[in-house]
């Protein structure tokens, strides 16, 4: 049976069921904890914890999960994956316990002829929590699972929580039993290789206190309402179902590893080392799709080094079987036809995902070249230096500057005799991770306890948001936190953040800046705010400062946003809209958006692109904008179904998690967009775009910078003064300009070549003397000197070639000449081959030289250059590459 059959199987069996079939969620986790979705239940965490409604009381659903704590595992062993689907089904207070159980036997053993799995009941295997007598009876009395294939295990593998207090409860595990050949009999509690786990019903009942680690923590008491979560790892059941041994040759990941094979001549099978390779790309390439195909694109940190991380351990470990050429294409082709069965986005964006791709491996394949250089000579230091290790701080560089795994660098350091300080390294990923992480907390919640959040939702409710419609209101003060802390009261000076029952302010989200204002008290009390964001659904968080007087909970507020300023973040929100659309009718559908930011007057629109946008296309686009801006369309925003938005072709952020209910905003007959943001009513209130240009922000990502409006206007102004000005001075017309101002230029540069070439040749004119003044230094012709400043490098390395190759009649030489340029000393010292048999070697010479002069340098044994800070040791240098010249010869 196909993943895709197991796919289809398993949604029908759940709504024939009286299940709401949910489709899977982004893997951009919708959770400031969390890169990425890694479970399936974590879409549904609202409504666990009873932040949010849940869409029905019993839903269904195969998410997509990815999860990377173990990637160096992975295609070691057969049971570690970055990508896997979790198929679940969760009731909210409606059936429990023996319900679980009853719909999960029954969809597992019921024949396949009638919609089932067909799984053997012989060979299915159940673990219950220690003291779960309730479970253990349902699948003993009710099932009639013998008694002896029912095992109990502890806290560690059958007790399930979030990790934070909240719900949660026993679980109980089904197994499946593949065989002798697996290992030893007894049970999953004996033997979980043999002996599967397929499905974890998880049955919420409890909640729990703080504590740490899976068990050491306090049970609270019984919810008051129970829930059921499951989970079934798709890629398990298809592993049984397909008769295979592991999930690497299940039909999704298989077909990626023909393909790998077919590229690099290897056969699966043949050896353990080719074998790991294999696994790991046919693993890294269909998560990489899966990502790009929700939105994530390749980066430095976060999500986005995720990709890049997992990206670039496939492409090495293609090079490692063999591959020469590109072969992502190839690789992601096959994901794409085969994943594309169950995901049909994948195929619609195709040639966005190839983009993005492509441009990875290009950047990558370009770094290898640049980043083995790096490498190199991080080697001959730390073996010059006598060392055995090379240091973490090189490993990170090699990694954040050049997108080097880390497994790259162990290897290629080992091929050199050198380990890697592997603990230096990871602490520097850690604090830089660490960083970013906190940086993106802080931003969101301010530093605060989510919890105290979660309060004021569960006591309040959600806030209202009123303003599409209105930019001041009456409201009322429901949550106050003073410096993070939940507070009854705040005074003049201090930080706080409110939470009002109903509110004009736009909190910070979909590209779009939070509106700033001011929050009246009757009692003459004001907060100015200046940032708002939604730490937790539908909360509005107003972050401020309180300017006089006293603020209390409770306490009826006026709220106004300063409206001039939300009228110009509108106008650079349409104006967004209208360039998104202008572009993907000039480039096509992968100029996708990848992230936008909407200020007042100003705005910048990411998007993606193999390459740069041309000058006449970005015109064309501006112009195409400002022509819809001319025909005064109207600009509307309705709410509607997610599937009704998708049939009118409204277009949807890659990365946004979208609910059922979705406002759509549509300029015209010109754009139609999935928004929460706020925009003008007609576009002749834009005025003007201005596009400024594009550049490149990333592996296939590309940024446009844009002024709206008033904004807009005030740089054309400018540039028409500047213009004047060239006028005046250049004599022309505005059409003339570019031509004059080249002619101008163009005979600068001729002057400037006229003028090296005389310097060059003045320099060289040197070489004759300079052979002269040699020194015998133990039969060593020794050249030393400083020649005129502002002499270039270049120059002064031709300058000590053309001196070594005038020392004739095959005697040993060294020739070291210093100059000072833009205040700085420079020295290029050269030894001919006789000088080097006798141990004289220029990088040496070199160091010896840079150290004086309070510097360094390196190079060549022939050749090398260096430098320092220090000009009026160039004396000293001299003397002590002499003194070193005498003792080596």
């Amino acid at each position: 049976m196909e993943s895709a059959e197991i796919r289809r199987r398993w949604l029908s069996f759940f709504e024939e069921h009286g299940h709401t079939a949910v489709p899977s969620a982004s893997l951009i986790a919708d959770d400031p904890t969390l890169l990425l979705v890694p479970a399936g239940m974590v879409p549904f965490k609202p409504y666990f914890l009873g932040e949010a409604k849940p869409p029905a009381p019993r839903v269904t659903s195969v998410q997509k999960c990815v999860r990377t704590p173990d990637i160096e595992e992975v295609g070691k062993t057969t049971r570690h994956g970055t990508f896997f689907q979790m198929c679940g089904n969760f009731s909210f207070g409606d059936y429990f316990k023996e319900g679980a159980i009853t719909l999960a036997w029954e969809v597992l053993t019921k024949s396949v002829e009638e919609g089932g799995y067909g799984l053997d009941p012989e060979k299915l295997w159940i673990t219950v929590y220690l003291d779960d007598d309730e479970a253990e009876a349902i699948w003993r009395d009710k099932i009639g699972v013998p008694a002896e294939r029912i095992q109990r295990l502890g806290m560690g593998p059958n007790f399930w929580s979030m990790g934070v207090p909240g719900p949660c409860g026993p679980c109980s595990e089904i197994n499946y039993d593949r065989g002798p050949e697996f290992g030893v009999e007894g049970g999953p509690a004996v033997n979980d290789e043999r002996y599967v786990e397929i499905w974890n019903l998880v049955f919420m009942q409890y909640e729990r206190g703080p504590g740490e680690g899976k068990e050491d923590f306090p049970i609270l008491g019984e919810l008051p309402s129970k829930n059921i979560d499951t989970g079934l790892g798709l890629e398990r059941l298809a592993m049984i179902l397909q008769g295979v041994q592991n999930m690497y040759e299940t039909d999704t990941l298989r077909v990626v590893m023909d393909r790998a094979t077919e590229l690099t001549g290897v056969r699966y099978g043949a050896e353990n080392g080719t074998d790991v390779s294999l696994r790991v790309v046919a693993d890294h390439m269909r998560t990489s799709v899966m990502l790009i195909g929700d939105g994530v694109t390749p980066g430095n940190e976060g999500r986005g080094y995720v990709l890049r991380r997992i990206m670039r351990r496939a492409i090495r470990n293609m090079r490692l079987l063999g591959a020469t050429g590109t072969v992502v294409k190839d690789l992601i082709d096959v994901v794409i036809d085969t994943m594309g069965q169950q995901y049909p986005e994948l195929i619609a964006e195709r040639k966005r995902i190839e983009v993005v791709a492509l441009a990875e491996e290009a950047a990558f394949l370009k770094a290898l070249k640049g980043g083995t250089n790096i490498l190199e000579t991080a080697v001959t230091e730390t073996k010059a230096a006598g060392g055995k290790v090379l240091a973490g701080d090189k490993a990170f560089l090699l990694h954040d500057t050049w997108g080097f795994p880390i497994d790259l660098t162990l290897e290629m350091a080992a091929e050199q005799g050198l380990s890697v300080d592997e603990d230096g390294f990871r602490r520097l990923m850690q604090e830089q991770r660490d960083k970013a992480k906190a940086d993106a907390r802080a931003k969101k919640t301010g530093h605060a306890d989510l919890s105290a959040y979660r309060e004021v939702a569960d006591t309040s409710g959600a806030t209202e948001f009123t303003g599409y419609t209105s930019v001041a209101g009456e409201s009322t003060i429901v949550g106050l936190l003073v410096d993070g802390v939940p507070s009854p009261a705040a005074t003049e000076g201090d930080e706080v953040e409110v939470v009002l029952d109903r509110t004009p302010f736009y909190a910070e989200g979909g590209g779009q800046l939070a509106d700033t204002g001011r929050i009246r008290l009757d009692t003459g009390a004001v907060i100015e705010v200046r940032d708002v964001q939604k730490p937790v659904p539908g909360v509005h968080v107003h972050k401020g400062v309180v300017q006089v007087g006293e603020v209390t909970v409770g306490a009826p507020v006026f709220a106004s946003i300063d409206a001039t300023r939300r009228r110009a973040i509108a106008r650079a929100h349409s104006a967004t809209h209208l360039t998104h659309q202008a572009l993907r009718d000039a480039l096509g559908p992968t100029a996708a958006q990848a992230g936008s930011e909407n200020s007042p007057g100003r705005f910048r629109f990411d998007f993606g692109s193999p390459a740069a946008v041309p000058g006449t296309v970005l015109t064309d686009v501006e112009q195409r904008i400002n022509e819809v801006l001319s025909r005064e369309l109207d600009v509307q925003a309705e709410v509607m179904s997610i599937d009704e938005a998708k049939k009118q072709g409204a277009i949807a952020e890659f990365g946004e998690k979208y609910g059922e209910r979705v406002r759509v905003v549509t300029i015209g007959d010109f754009s139609k967009e999935l928004c929460g943001g706020t925009h003008v009513h007609n576009t002749a209130q834009l005025g003007l775009v201005k596009l400024l240009g594009e550049s490149s922000i990333g592996s296939g990502v590309r940024r446009i910078e844009a002024l709206v409006g008033v904004d807009a206007y005030n740089f054309l102004a400018k540039e028409h003064t500047v213009v004047a000005q060239l006028q005046e001075l250049v004599k022309g017309r505005p059409e003339e300009l570019p031509e004059k101002i080249a002619g101008m230029l163009g005979k600068l540069k001729d002057a400037e070549k006229e003028i090296e070439k005389f310097r060059a040749e003045k320099v060289l004119a040197a070489a004759a003397g300079l052979v002269e003044s040699a020194k015998d230094v133990r039969g060593v012709a020794l050249v030393t000197g400083q020649v005129p400043d502002g002499t270039s490098a270049d120059d002064l390395r031709k300058l000590v070639l053309d001196v070594r190759g005038r020392i004739q009649g095959g005697r040993p030489a060294v020739v070291a000449l210093f100059t000072t340029a833009n205040g700085r000393p420079l020295t290029v010292i050269a030894t001919n081959e006789a000088a080097r048999e006798r141990g004289l070697k220029a990088g040496d010479l070199v160091r010896t030289a840079a150290k004086t002069l309070g510097g360094g340098g390196g190079g060549k044994p022939d050749v090398a250059q260096g430098g320092g800070t220090d000009p009026a040791a160039i004396g000293d240098a001299v003397a002590a590459v002499e003194r070193l010249v005498t003792e080596t010869a």
